[in-house]
């Protein structure tokens, strides 16, 4: 891989070398590898096919889970969340103790292991909730819920540079990876100021099928805000609302 220099910057191919744009400029590498035929085939590629194919179950996992909580995303995601994702979801899966290699999978490995996955690298929970706050899920009662006692917006939130209001979001999803369908339930307080009068106390209950044996996520997160006059503007189009991945539970 190598990146263009120059005025005019190539997409597409000449001879052997494509040039193309990605997020960290233009980039042109040489064209090479391995015939497609002879992977899909070839007993020495057994491992690859194995490994892609185990790739393609957590990309298409982490976008069940991303459509799942597509109402949060739309405000908290950075352009890399997708490949970090699929990434997380790899580890999920390689976790599977049972199934065979190639065939491993979310539901035989180990889901908890999205615990703390935070959607937007640039604006992270932990670096922007410093309120308490406790996250559960009552697969019994279907209730996946955030509690978040009163606290001084202005001493337990670190807020982007412009704000002057904020709001707590939470959603609680079911996500059934075999059949590759959610159920999806969000909660969302009033837009609040960020200043130095404490808050109510927060309770948020997202509710999905009681008694679910399928995993269940609990993602929560902060939208910021900036008023103009008397009108909210999500802060810089959301570029630093955090929301990360606060409780899983697996499933039975």
């Amino acid at each position: 891989m190598a990146r263009q220099k120059g005025i005019i910057k190539l997409k597409g191919t000449i001879g052997d070398i494509t040039f193309y744009k990605t997020q960290d400029g233009h980039l042109a590498r040489e064209k090479g590898g391995i015939d497609a035929s002879r992977i899909k085939s070839d007993p020495a590629f057994q491992r690859t096919r194995e490994n892609g194919s185990e790739f393609g179950r957590a990309g298409k996992a982490g976008k069940l889970l991303r459509t799942a909580l597509r109402p949060l995303l739309l405000n908290s995601a950075d352009g890399r969340m997708v490949s970090r994702l699929t990434q997380r979801m790899v580890k999920v899966i390689q976790a599977d103790l049972v199934s065979e290699r190639g065939l491993r999978n979310v539901i035989d490995g180990e889901a908890e292991l999205l615990f703390g996955f935070e959607f937007n690298i640039r604006g992270k929970l932990g670096t922007s909730l410093f309120a308490p706050y406790v996250a559960s899920i009552d697969r019994a009662a279907g209730e996946v819920k955030v509690d978040i006692a009163s606290f001084v917006p202005g001493n337990m939130i670190a807020a982007p540079s412009g704000t002057t209001h904020f709001k707590i979001i939470s959603g609680g999803a079911e996500v059934d990876f075999e059949a590759e369908t959610f159920v999806v339930a969000t909660s969302e307080t009033p837009i609040m100021p960020w200043d130095s009068t404490p808050t109510a106390v927060i309770s948020q209950t997202n509710v999905v099928t009681a008694n679910s044996t399928k995993p269940l996520f609990l993602a929560l997160g902060v939208e910021f805000y900036q008023e103009i006059n008397g009108q909210m503007y999500s802060l810089k189009n959301g570029a630093f609302n955090p929301l990360s991945m606060a409780a899983v539970d697996s499933g039975v």
